[in-house]
């Protein structure tokens, strides 16, 4: 079966403590839309407990169970309802991915004095003032967990540096004395291993002992199958390469793993792969390619929309995505896919042979902000049932392209013609394979005249103005029904 990842979740959803528990009614719908896998949100309390996304980092350890930052819940609802819903999702068949958030703390529970540095914002290798004594939030000893699981207690030693000075009340980069930056970080502002809060140092042996217990702790707890790895461009290459070889060792199994590299350059994205290629990244660049397609007045040449993306260069270690909670509207990384073009965006990930296309919670259920797409239930369907095959690629337009699937014996009735147009009607003559000549193919997505595959496997295939159509036989067609 192909593989259909969920994102499940959105940036907006309410803080009311209720997702666990609607993703758990949610998990046999999932799996009948042809869903395979679901990434849930950190799972783990954050600095603004039970309203925090889970990116503020405030213990690993605290699942919803503790009575910490004024909640025992976290957004999503309690360590109980997280187990549960992990265990209603295996139910149905679905795989579980856990978001691991290492990068950085937030909401220390005391402050300390310590010698650092003031470096420039803009290039963080450059110091701008003398050392000189800071007092900073850097003591984590989460008293409302008092031991439980863990009894490491985080001080300034851990992290590298923060972005403020209580003493002062002094907004400003500070690297902490006898500490430098990790050096396998992207380069942007000079080197970018600082990005929020208290900076984890990942290479200090202390903290990846407690980092390496808590993740076989929370796989063994948890259960889950594979990691989605945060802000991974801000964190010390080598410190994956060693970490999830030793969490897969203790736990013994293997954990697919897909980092976050916010960075449109596939050259950077290839180079922290690199020859070890120990996970997957997701293709950025061609989220950025189909939001500027969906922007651009009919002006964007299509022919060139995998041009520079990683889906192109590395298909067994892209992941590929139109939208997802840091694109969504108010958000730094704000470049949501406008609406007209988002049918169109899914068919490039779902009905092409390469990638691992993550679906967006919103697009698919609708949530806060977030209008569901009404024909991505049909799209990820074919995928499941049709999507297979040899693929043929008529991407030589640069206002209508198209491809199509053969399918293949082990999928009855598969296979597929796709044709997408960003500005007026259009029509591709396109090959399926002999092997359907003579049958009748339907158009199930779009309104288009069915087509009759000539002797040698082609067909005249259209499609409407900035529209989209999906051609399938007509067995396949029963399949949807």
């Amino acid at each position: 079966m192909n593989a259909t990842l969920l994102q499940g979740f959105s940036w907006y959803l309410p803080d009311d403590g209720t997702h666990w528990s609607r993703l758990a009614e949610k998990a046999t719908d999932m799996a009948g839309k042809g869903i395979t896998a679901v990434w849930l949100p950190p799972a783990y309390k954050g600095a603004a407990g039970g309203s925090d996304v889970g990116y503020g980092v405030y213990d690993l350890y605290d699942l919803g169970e503790f009575d910490q930052k004024g909640s025992v819940r976290t957004k999503y609802g309690t360590r109980d309802e997280y187990l549960r819903c992990i265990e209603a999702l295996h139910g149905a068949g679905l795989r579980v991915m856990a978001d691991v958030v290492l990068n950085h703390r937030m909401g220390a529970d005391a402050c300390e004095w310590v010698r650092a540095v003031e470096v420039d914002p803009q290039d963080r290798r450059r110091a701008i003032t003398d050392e000189r004594e800071v007092e900073v939030w850097t003591k984590f000893t989460f008293p409302g967990r008092k031991g439980a699981y863990s009894d490491f207690a985080w001080d300034w030693h851990c992290f590298h540096g923060v972005d403020y000075n209580a003493a002062k009340d002094e907004h400003a980069i500070f690297l902490f004395e006898g500490k430098q930056w990790d050096q396998n970080v992207t380069s942007s502002l000079g080197n970018y291993d600082y990005l929020m809060g208290c900076d984890v140092d990942l290479m200090y042996q202390p903290v990846y002992d407690e980092l390496l217990r808590w993740g076989v702790w929370y796989v063994r707890t948890t259960g889950v199958d594979s990691l989605r790895l945060d802000a991974v461009k801000h964190m010390e290459r080598t410190f994956y390469l060693r970490w999830l070889n030793d969490v897969q060792e203790q736990v013994g199994r293997e954990l697919f793993a897909v980092g976050e590299y916010w960075e449109s350059g596939l050259g950077e994205l290839e180079g922290y792969l690199g020859p070890e290629r120990v996970m997957s990244l997701f293709d950025v660049f061609l989220h950025f390619r189909l939001h500027d397609a969906s922007c651009s007045d009919g002006e964007f040449d299509l022919a060139k929309i995998f041009d520079g993306t990683l889906v192109q260069a590395d298909p067994v270690h892209a992941v590929t995505f139109v939208d997802n909670h840091d694109t969504q509207t108010g958000q730094s990384l704000q470049s949501s896919v406008a609406a007209w073009f988002k049918p169109m965006a899914y068919a490039l990930i779902l009905l092409r042979e390469a990638g691992y296309p993550c679906v967006f919670y919103g697009d698919l259920y609708g949530s806060p902000r977030v209008n569901a797409v009404p024909l991505l239930p049909e799209l990820i369907k074919i995928r499941q049932l049709l999507a297979y095959g040899r693929q043929r690629d008529w991407l030589d337009a640069p206002d209508v392209i198209g491809w199509t699937r053969e399918g293949c014996e082990d999928e009855p009735g598969s296979g597929c013609a796709v044709v997408i147009s960003d500005r007026a009607e259009g029509r591709k003559r396109m090959c399926v394979g002999a092997v359907h000549a003579g049958e009748t193919w339907r158009c199930v997505v779009g309104e288009q005249p069915s087509v009759v595959i000539d002797g040698d496997g082609w067909a005249d295939f259209d499609v409407a103005p900035a529209g989209l159509s999906v051609y399938v036989s007509e067995r396949g067609a029963l399949a949807l029904a």
